[in-house]
């Protein structure tokens, strides 16, 4: 008789999250935007961070020159699921 190994995986609460902190966040957004805009990273400027407990998601808003975006991640994969320009 086979056995079926049944796979058990926790829920996003128990999960390690590689974005553990706001810095972390702001690092890969910043990093994304000066690559998808070809702009240096220092001249981005964190506007405002937010951390969605339910789920867990960081969202960061940036500013450049006269361009603004805001930038969702997810903290459990470390990837960035969206960027919305404003």
């Amino acid at each position: 008789m086979r056995k079926i190994r049944e796979s058990m995986t926790p829920g996003i609460g128990l999960m390690k999250r590689r974005l553990e902190k706001e810095m972390d966040a702001i690092a890969l957004a910043v990093s994304e935007i000066a690559k998808k805009y070809d702009i240096k990273p220092e001249t981005i400027k964190t506007l405002e961070t937010k951390y969605h407990s339910d789920a867990g998601d960081w969202y960061v808003a940036l500013g450049w020159k006269e361009e603004k975006a805001i930038v969702q991640m997810d903290s459990v994969l470390a990837t960035i699921t969206e960027i919305k320009e404003i």
